[in-house]
């Protein structure tokens, strides 16, 4: 194992915001990378260890900003001015791609790293919660069926969950994740509430009395559980994980999330996690090909490697072969 070497890489703090780059690109000798604050920590982590096992290349700078902020400044062009890595907890958009070819982006290679599962969790003093997608859409929802009051109470949706006020702290829409907790669970409760032909603008329509929306990353988020013990909050599993002596978590559909029952499909709020390389920078960037080879490899997001301890849920070996096979060939998404 690579030693680490935190004080060697630069993570901007300020979400969306990198370090200025020179207008040359050959005058440029770091990686930049920005997106997804569900990827930031494992990205954080391969950052270190590549400086650390690569000399000849300056750290990579890592910054967050959320899936569609990455992206948004991924498709800004080509040059040294646009960042060379895109972090995302969801796959690219077709209008994104689209975005990226107006710019002049064309080669997007895309490595999934490997999986995460998105939960709700709440004080770990506070009450357990068996969660289904109904249920938390009936909670937030501003659109229900005509007669069907607004609950204030958890219980008041159904007597199984607690008696305990309904607020809640989900992601804001720069984030992947506010996209998957919408696919996953929202559209499939107002399916359930509301009827089948609903249409997704109605589902997405949320209560402003008792839902904050958190455009920073999970450690806003775990601050509102702190200030209000009765806020539930969506998380990444890695993110609590590494926080389950103040977090509790709730089940889905009967489920418990954790790295096996994730990795198997078995949870049913689950997702792979990916990066986005822009080819044109590949060559006159150095080190973005060792990057992605390096952060591919077994010791990082292998089983038993560096990212699962540090909470992704690894990919089959094979999955990854494929990944870095297609990435080697040259493989666009935009093709």
């Amino acid at each position: 194992m690579f030693a680490k070497t935190t004080s060697r890489i630069a993570i901007a703090a300020a979400a969306g915001m990198l370090l200025a780059a020179p207008a040359v690109a050959q005058s440029r000798t770091n990686l930049q990378i920005a997106g997804s604050s569900t990827v930031l920590p494992f990205a954080s982590i391969v950052a270190e260890e590549f400086g650390q096992a690569f000399p000849e290349f300056d750290t990579p700078v890592v910054a967050s900003g959320g899936s569609s902020g990455g992206l948004r400044q991924f498709c800004a062009g080509v040059g040294a001015e646009t960042i060379d890595i895109a972090n995302a907890s969801r796959p690219i958009k077709t209008s994104e791609i689209e975005a990226c070819a107006a710019a002049g982006v064309t080669d997007i290679r895309e490595i999934r790293i490997g999986y995460d599962g998105i939960v709700f969790a709440s004080s770990a003093d506070g009450a357990e919660f068996a969660l289904e997608p109904r249920f938390v859409y009936q909670a937030i929802a501003a659109n229900l069926p005509e007669g069907m009051a607004q609950p204030t109470m958890w219980s008041d949706i159904d007597p199984s969950l607690p008696e305990q006020r309904i607020v809640m702290a989900i992601p804001a829409s720069n984030h992947g994740t506010r996209e998957v907790f919408e696919e996953k669970v929202i559209f499939p409760g107002c399916e359930a509430v509301m009827g089948e032909d609903t249409d997704h603008e109605v589902c997405g329509e949320l209560r402003q009395d008792n839902v904050t929306e958190i455009a920073g990353d999970y450690t806003e988020t775990l601050a509102r559980l702190a200030a209000d013990t009765d806020t539930m909050g969506v998380f990444g599993l890695s993110f609590y994980e590494q926080n389950t002596d103040t977090l509790r978590v709730a089940t889905m559909e009967g489920v418990t999330p954790s790295l096996e029952t994730v990795a198997s499909g078995e949870y049913p709020v689950s997702r792979p996690l990916f990066f986005y390389v822009k080819g044109e920078h590949i060559g006159v960037i150095p080190g973005i090909e060792e990057y992605v080879q390096f952060f591919m490899s077994d010791m990082m997001t292998g089983m038993g490697g560096r990212l699962e301890e540090a909470g992704l849920i690894p990919a089959p070996d094979a999955e990854r072969a494929e990944v870095l096979e297609n990435f080697t060939n040259g493989v666009s998404v935009a093709q």
